[in-house]
């Protein structure tokens, strides 16, 4: 794929913050870390690589908002446009030193996702995509899987921890799937779940109880890759959904009869 502005702008910005992260992932155990919540933590990497980003994207494209997870809504008046950004998904990865985490910037026009970008800051993966360009690992184009039986699929999903107090849902969830299925899996971050999703490795990826920004660049991966993409419920996907469903189009109608019996 020939790179268009708008992803070298993106790609410029991450590479940037990653660079970062791959310091501080050095050092993880001199990190000073600070608690938002219980079992949620955030630290100055974490902080630090949402700050590159927004000052690089800010800086090529100044009229367009944020949303970010650290700093919230920043709304531009001038624009419609609104960059979508997980600075560091996979925090707690991040943070206990495993090496599975991702930074994830996707760009929303009104309420259609209209580019994504997502980078593994350590094995230097990229996943990219343009509304109707497809979707890329690198340079080499993305298709979801096209199994169909659910007893030949791996699917990922990922579920609440300490400080939630809606475990029962989820359990259902996995109940009614795994006996089902080839295996379930859950490494702790959304966006490279997605991606992968998007590059045939996972078959489905679920989860519940999501914020926009991890699940924004994710699902026009999926979606520009031939997968479909709604909320676990089933409904459209909008840019407040608290959940998402990403498959290729049979194991997404078997994942929503499953997960919604009537």
């Amino acid at each position: 794929m020939r790179e268009t502005p708008l992803l070298n702008v993106m790609r410029r910005a991450a590479e940037r913050a990653a660079k970062a992260l791959r310091r501080d992932f050095g050092e993880v155990h001199a990190l000073q870390v600070s608690r938002k919540g219980p079992a949620d933590f955030v630290s100055r990497a974490d902080t630090r690589a949402e700050q590159i980003l927004q000052r690089e994207l800010q800086t090529a494209r100044p009229d367009y908002g944020f949303l970010m997870e650290e700093s919230g809504h920043i709304p531009n008046p001038k624009s419609n446009r609104t960059w979508v950004i997980d600075p560091l998904d996979g925090t707690s990865n991040f943070l206990h030193g495993i090496p599975h985490f991702a930074i994830s910037v996707a760009l929303r026009e009104e309420e259609r996702l209209i580019a994504a970008f997502v980078l593994q800051p350590l094995t230097g993966e990229r996943f990219s995509a343009e509304l109707g360009l497809g979707a890329f690992c690198n340079d080499r184009r993305m298709r979801v899987a096209a199994r169909k039986n659910p007893e030949d699929t791996l699917i990922a999903t990922g579920f609440p921890f300490l400080g939630h107090d809606d475990f029962e849902p989820v359990h259902n969830d996995i109940r009614a799937v795994m006996p089902k299925t080839a295996g379930l899996r859950r490494f702790g971050a959304a966006a490279l779940d997605l991606a992968w999703v998007a590059d045939g490795r996972f078959d489905a990826f679920w989860q519940r109880h999501l914020k926009p920004w991890d699940w924004a660049a994710g699902a026009l991966l999926v979606q520009e890759a031939g997968g479909l993409v709604t909320e676990a419920g089933g409904k459209s996907l909008k840019p407040e959904s608290p959940s998402i469903l990403a498959a290729n189009e049979p194991i997404h109608r078997w994942m929503l009869e499953t997960l919604n019996p009537q």
